[in-house]
């Protein structure tokens, strides 16, 4: 899964998917300037490792966010952060008596911000159930 996100295009993928909703590798392709078969190859990579699904129609393959593995991506994520925060990042802290009254703070303000999406993209996707 790492391996796979550590080409940017593969990120722009994520991301154009993340806001467009399904697409078309040809749409995707168009999104990012380059050819539709070279968008192929990044989304058999993406699907190889679950990141995203797809299922044809007829003659379209609309690909869209698998989003329990993306949030399993996140879990990963955050387990293995360099940052220096977090949840086990903050447990150190207590235990070996520092405290970085600053970090804490940035930490939160990283979690307020991150808390903002969320409840965004929960409205979409509440909003989306309802039309």
């Amino acid at each position: 899964m790492f391996k796979a996100l550590s080409v940017e295009t593969r990120v722009r993928i994520i991301e154009i998917l993340k806001n467009k909703g399904p697409l078309g590798a040809k749409k995707i392709a168009e999104m990012i300037g380059v050819t539709p078969a070279a968008i192929s190859q990044h989304l058999r990579t993406l699907r190889h490792v679950g990141l995203v699904r797809s299922q044809r129609r007829g003659y379209w393959i609309p690909y869209k966010i698998d989003e329990k593995a993306m949030e399993d991506c996140r879990s990963k994520m955050n387990q293995v952060c360099s940052c220096g925060h977090g949840p086990t990042h903050v447990v150190m802290m207590k235990r070996s008596g520092r405290r970085s009254v600053e970090s804490l703070e940035r930490y939160k303000k990283q979690l307020e911000a991150e808390l903002k999406k969320v409840n965004l993209r929960l409205k979409e996707l509440e909003g989306g159930k309802k039309a």
